[in-house]
């Protein structure tokens, strides 16, 4: 059943987020106002997997949840830039490596009940290493981690990042592709 939304209120905006109060109405008549946010621009992704069934990863910190845990290289999509293009450029910044080829496998919105943040999640099969990353803010460490062992990462609560469990458990259903 679809929500009626009654009208849009702007709380805040920047050049990374808008928050607003929408007026809704669900389906059985109750009317309420739900915050949401908006992200400005989609995220792009990608989980780069090497000839020996590893994948790489990056050991992060996230200030907003106070956690460490490992993500796979993902950034904002700028002006001009396709998502593909952002998937590459992000993942040599954040990781000094260049992806082979990518091949799209979703688009997600991991929270879709009150943030608008639109995700373009890529496979790349290889990388050439490129050199140091050139951001380094990222990540504390930079691995190249066995398929094999992202199940029990994600079970002792290493691997928490939406995009990552996303694009992780997609290429461990669909081996290949």
């Amino acid at each position: 059943m679809e929500w009626l939304i009654h009208g849009t209120r702007p709380i805040y905006e920047s050049s990374w987020l808008s928050l607003e109060l929408v007026d809704v109405e669900l389906p059985d008549g109750r009317r309420f106002e739900q915050h949401v946010v908006r992200m400005a621009r989609p995220v792009a992704a990608v989980v780069v997997v090497d000839d020996r069934d590893r994948v790489l990863l990056m050991w992060r910190h996230r200030h907003v949840t106070d956690t460490w845990g490992w993500e796979i290289p993902a950034g904002r999509i700028e002006e001009g830039e396709s998502p593909a293009e952002a998937a590459v450029r992000e993942t040599e910044e954040e990781t000094g490596w260049r992806p082979g080829p990518l091949r799209p496998i979703l688009v997600s919105q991991p929270s879709s009940g009150s943030v608008d943040s639109r995700h373009h999640l890529f496979r790349a099969d290889g990388a050439e290493h490129v050199g140091p990353p050139t951001d380094i803010t990222e990540a504390d460490r930079i691995e190249w981690i066995p398929l094999d062992q992202v199940r029990t990462l994600i079970a002792e609560g290493k691997i928490v990042s939406g995009a990552t469990l996303i694009g992780l458990l997609h290429t461990l259903s669909c081996p290949g592709r």
